[in-house]
């Protein structure tokens, strides 16, 4: 068993948080190399509804989906929206070195299987498109519809461009990584005082931002990457995914606009859906554009 600290950010953190008045939902994930970890996640909506997943990236958490999550409940959809290990309110593993890319999907496939969720429909942002298509992938199974925007599936066969190894060098070398500030930046709308302090809520202190360090090291770099062989399988899977998948790419995403015309090109459950882009979002779109995102989402849904 590991000697590496678990910390679990205190409740008192998130005291005062703007628009999430959302009951919080634990479950015990079980780790052979860290022991328990307790998985935040929220599970709004009705209980028979169709099953909603809503992934979010680095450095969020299910606070990002705050805008999303009323209407979509509001519509009869079960929506559950959890935190990765490592954000949020669930624990996190103070060194960056215990997160791998493979670690997360593991974590996230016990996730789904402790609550026995199937006829998932999909949608995923940023890390949460890199973990949810490998889910897809995986597990095809399990998932009825995928909506994915700002994410990729790199292989570490592709140049991750300039801009991102930029991000990934500041990741790792600056003295204050303000993930408040960060998620500000990326947004086209800006952030209230009030927002930006609640993106810094789960971490506290330095300690707690070890899985939001990691994350940038964990994209597939090289073809040698730990992770490259999994993402390879994972394309030849989705290659043979024809249930409905749609993109919704944003047009001020300077890192992952264009991103999505492999997934159209590549997915055959792609063809002939409504794709489209989301027009006046930044990266976090969900900031920017949330209620729309959660409109598109729902008619996807109820059309496809």
């Amino acid at each position: 068993m590991s000697k590496i600290q678990i910390l679990r950010t205190p409740e008192t953190c998130f005291a005062q948080l703007p628009d999430y008045a959302f009951t919080p939902n634990y479950i015990d994930l079980d780790d052979a190399d860290f022991g328990p970890l307790r998985m935040h996640y929220l599970d709004e909506g009705p209980k028979n509804g169709a099953v909603i997943v809503l992934l979010h990236g680095e450095p969020t958490w299910s606070f990002l989906y705050r805008k999303m999550i009323p209407r979509l409940a509001g519509a009869g959809f079960r929506v559950l929206a959890p935190d990765f290990i490592g954000f949020g309110k669930s624990d996190k593993i103070a060194d960056r070195n215990a997160y791998s890319y493979k670690g997360h999907v593991e974590w996230m496939k016990q996730w789904l299987g402790t609550l026995s969720l199937s006829g998932i429909n999909l949608f995923g942002q940023d890390w949460g498109g890199l973990i949810g298509l490998r889910l897809v992938a995986e597990q095809p199974e399990l998932f009825d519809r995928v909506m994915i925007g700002n994410t990729a599936l790199p292989t570490g066969d592709q140049d991750l461009g300039e801009a991102f190894k930029q991000w990934r060098t500041y990741s790792q070398t600056t003295d204050n990584f303000n993930i408040g500030n960060i998620i500000l930046r990326g947004t086209a709308r800006g952030l209230s005082d009030d927002e930006v302090a609640a993106y810094n809520a789960p971490f506290p202190h330095e300690e707690f931002k070890a899985g939001a360090r990691a994350f940038p090291m964990l994209v597939p770099a090289s073809p040698q990457d730990p992770a490259a062989a999994d993402q390879r399988a994972a394309w030849q899977s989705l290659m043979q995914f024809d249930k409905p998948f749609l993109t919704c790419f944003s047009d001020k995403d300077m890192i992952m606009r264009g991103g999505e015309a492999i997934f159209k090109k590549r997915v055959p459950g792609a063809a002939n859906q409504p794709h489209f882009i989301t027009r006046n979002a930044a990266h976090f779109f969900q900031e920017d554009a949330g209620p729309h995102l959660a409109e598109r989402f729902d008619e996807f849904i109820r059309n496809s």
